[in-house]
Formats: structure tokens, C-alpha cells, sequence
């Protein structure tokens, strides 16, 4: 069965998943899935081209936005950076896996994998997919309890390790060399409510502890356990760290409190910092009063040069500023609170802040407001061209793009379903 070609009209049937980077997708169904492929006469049109490919959420599921075209990826899973696609389908008693390339449109021939599997995470480089029996979001789910974990490990061309890991586990991320898992472990396995980051040795199967960050291994009984929400993870442009924002971490020690026998800081928030290539974590925690709030009033974004990432509460107008080389707060702001669920995009000049029907364009040089802009509609995602000339703002049935110095409209297409913007697909 292949799958179908790229510059066709998919009524691809497909019965959530937040950006960031990693939650399970159900099928997109019925309406919803015609709409977004855009076969449907009756259904609504875009108003104008598309200037650059989208990677967007739609009704229980993933699309990819491509001029006038909509190309539907069912129970798919992203790259970090929207580039790939890998979606699946029942296929019998098994399941067919196929890879899209979100910025040329095209597919690769489908591989059947024995067994029902879920796509879980891709690596950073979009060659190896890891795949269990049941999706579950590295950030905003709580696994059923469980003993072992199936794990299949697969590339586009078929299996190529299935693993039985004990515990719960959820997959996170591969590491660099594509020779490690990064997962989350539940504990208790049986009826979890706390979790930590280890490392699989996908040559042994065997789950280890990660290193601190001057690369010695963490010792036994000092990592770091996990409580609370994980809010949005976002991969640096060079592809080498992973940052997941925490929030809501009750009776929460870093691991070098631990170590040390220090107390640690009462902290509601903190940027969790993973080292693909070098497999260290470490925590940046972020000053009051990030995290006492809601969750999703939370967001980040991180510039195109990777030395500065940026975190927003919007419930309480506070903004920061981490050094990503130094692994240090090193400025705050705050501005006017917003409502409603939060969403950033950044480039080297500014910061954009979406909340309610608004977006706000921050200076970084001041890390001060140079604009507030109503755009109609509540905000349901930001996203900058990769030339920075475009700002995308994803609305209730459509994406809007702007001119990012003025506010000013430049284009609008029609979205039914839409629910967020994972990304610009180069």
C-alpha cells in the first residue's frame, strides 16, 4: 500500500496534540479530516497561497499547509523542528509507518511493522522513530500503570530493535549518536505520580542514569524525581538540547541538591536542560513567580542564534531571559498580564507574545514592549518565516501571516479544525 502522492486531494480519513514537541494523535474523523484535505467542495477555501509551508494542529491530529494544498498526517509525530512527518495507520492486525517531508510534500513508501504501534518521538535528525503499544505525551500525559514497556525502534526502512524495558516508561528523545533513548520513567510503575529522566542503551536494552552537566554520571539515589506539568519542550537550531519547561513541581530537588545535601530552592518552575549529544541535564530554575500560575499561561522560544531562550508568564506579565550557554537567568521583565493560553515566536531583535486576541512585539535590547496588536481572534499559535519577514498567527479556523515591524496583515487561508502551529517547514 503506498500512500498518496504529494500534489493530490487526500480524503485521507483520521479520526489533540500540543506542540511541543510529542503527544499521542488520534485520528482526525469524518468532516474535519475532509476539510483539511481540502477535497470537499463544499468545504472552505484559503483565501490566499500560503507563502511557506506550515506544520500545523488540527482536530486530533497533524497537517501540513503547502501553498493551496492540505496534506493529512494521521496518528502522526513530528521533528522538533516541523521538517518531518512520520504518520501511521492500521494496516490489518499491523501498522503501516510512512515518513512525509513537511516542506517538499512528499512521502516515502510505507513499511508495515507487525503489531498495533504508536509513534512516540523522532529523532533530531528525523532518521530513527520510536514507537509503543500506547501514545502517551512526554509533557502533558500520565501513563497507565505498567510493569514492562514495549518499545519498537524504527527507520524507514522497518524495525530495527524491539525492546522490552521494565518499568513505565515513556520515550522522550534519542541522543545524538542515535545509539540512546532518552525516557521518562514513572514511579511507581503500578500507579505513578512522579517521574524521572534516564537513558536507554539501545545496544543493551539496559535504562541508566544520565550525567550532571561536568559529564560525571549522576550516582545512585540522587536523581532528580518530577511532579507537576511539563508545558512546551523546544529544540535548540543546532539540534545538540533539548528544553522542556516544568511548572508546578511540589517537593521538587534538583540533582545537585541532591548530591550536594543542600536543601534546594522553593521553586514552582524550571527549564530542564538535556544535552543530546553529551547526555547531562541540568535545571534552570526560573524566579517567583513563574509557575504558580496556569500552565498553558506559560511559553517559550528561543532565538535563531541559540545563545538566548525566553520564557513568558503571561498570567502574571513576567518574562525571562536564559543564557543558553551559561545555564543562568540572566534578566527579567514584566509587562501587562494576559489571558488565556500562551504562545511565543523570537528572532535576534524581538520577542512576539500571543494571548487572547492580541500579540505583543518585545524589544530585546530593553526587554520592553514596542507594540500591542489586536488581531480579532484568540490566539492559538506563533510562528516566524524563516526569514524572519513573516510572522504566522494561527486563529479559531485560519492562519493569518503578518509583517512583524508593523502588525500589518499580509494574508490570511482559511484552516477548519485549526487548533495550533507546530512550525515553518523548510
Amino acid at each position: 500500500m503506498e500512500p498518496p502522492p504529494a500534489r493530490r486531494c487526500h480524503r485521507v480519513m483520521m479520526a489533540k496534540t500540543t506542540i511541543s514537541r510529542r503527544t499521542l494523535l488520534t485520528a482526525l474523523a469524518g468532516a474535519g479530516a475532509a476539510a483539511l484535505a481540502g477535497c470537499d467542495p463544499a468545504a472552505p477555501t484559503p483565501a490566499a497561497l500560503l507563502p511557506d509551508p506550515l506544520l500545523v494542529e488540527v482536530d486530533g491530529g497533524l497537517g501540513v499547509l503547502r501553498g493551496t494544498e492540505r496534506q493529512a498526517a494521521p496518528h502522526g509525530v513530528a521533528t522538533a523542528d516541523g521538517r518531518l512527518v512520520y504518520a501511521s495507520a492500521a494496516d490489518g492486525a499491523d501498522t503501516a509507518v510512512w515518513r512525509i517531508d513537511a516542506g517538499r510534500g512528499t512521502a516515502s513508501d510505507r513499511v508495515r511493522l507487525p503489531g498495533r504501534w504508536v509513534p512516540q518521538t523522532v529523532s533530531a535528525d528525523g532518521t530513527r522513530l520510536a514507537l509503543t503499544t500506547e501514545g502517551v505525551s512526554a509533557t502533558k500525559q500520565r501513563p497507565a500503570g505498567r510493569d514492562v514497556t514495549p518499545v519498537l525502534i524504527a527507520d524507514a526502512g522497518g524495525v530495527r530493535q524491539r525492546l522490552q524495558l521494565p518499568g513505565n516508561v515513556v520515550p522522550e528523545a534519542f541522543t545524538a549518536d542515535l545509539a540512546g533513548l532518552f525516557v521518562l520513567e514513572w514511579l511507581p510503575p503500578d500507579a505513578p505520580d512522579r517521574y524521572r529522566v534516564r537513558v536507554v542503551d539501545l545496544a543493551t536494552g539496559v535504562p541508566g542514569p544520565l550525567f550532571i552537566r561536568d559529564k560525571a554520571p549522576v550516582p545512585s539515589g540522587a536523581e532528580e524525581e518530577m511532579r507537576g506539568d511539563g508545558r512546551q519542550a523546544v529544540l535548540a537550531p543546532d539540534r545538540t538540547v533539548l528544553f522542556t519547561l516544568y511548572t508546578h513541581q511540589p517537593d521538587h530537588q534538583h540533582t545537585r541538591d541532591r548530591i550536594s545535601g543542600r536543601p534546594g530552592s522553593d521553586v514552582h518552575a524550571f527549564v530542564h536542560t538535556l544535552h543530546l549529544h553529551q547526555r547531562w541535564a541540568y535545571c534552570v530554575d526560573l524566579p517567583h513567580p513563574f509557575g504558580e500560575g496556569a500552565a498553558d499561561g506559560h511559553a517559550m522560544a528561543i532565538t535563531p542564534d541559540g545563545g538566548r531562550l525566553y520564557v513568558a508568564d503571561l498570567g502574571s506579565g513576567a518574562v525571562a531571559e536564559i543564557s543558553t550557554e551559561e545555564l543562568t537567568v540572566r534578566r527579567t521583565a514584566t509587562f501587562a498580564t494576559g489571558a488565556g493560553p500562551a504562545f511565543a515566536a523570537a528572532d535576534n531583535e524581538r520577542l512576539f507574545l500571543g494571548a487572547g486576541a492580541a500579540v505583543r512585539s518585545v524589544d530585546l535590547a530593553g526587554l520592553t514592549v514596542a507594540a500591542h496588536r489586536p488581531v480579532g481572534e484568540p490566539v492559538t499559535g506563533l510562528v516566524l518565516s524563516g526569514d524572519g519577514s513573516r510572522l504566522y498567527v494561527g486563529q479559531r479556523a485560519a492562519v493569518a501571516w503578518q509583517d512583524p515591524d508593523s502588525g500589518g496583515e499580509l494574508g490570511r487561508a482559511a484552516v477548519p479544525g485549526l487548533r495550533g502551529l507546530h512550525g515553518v517547514s523548510a
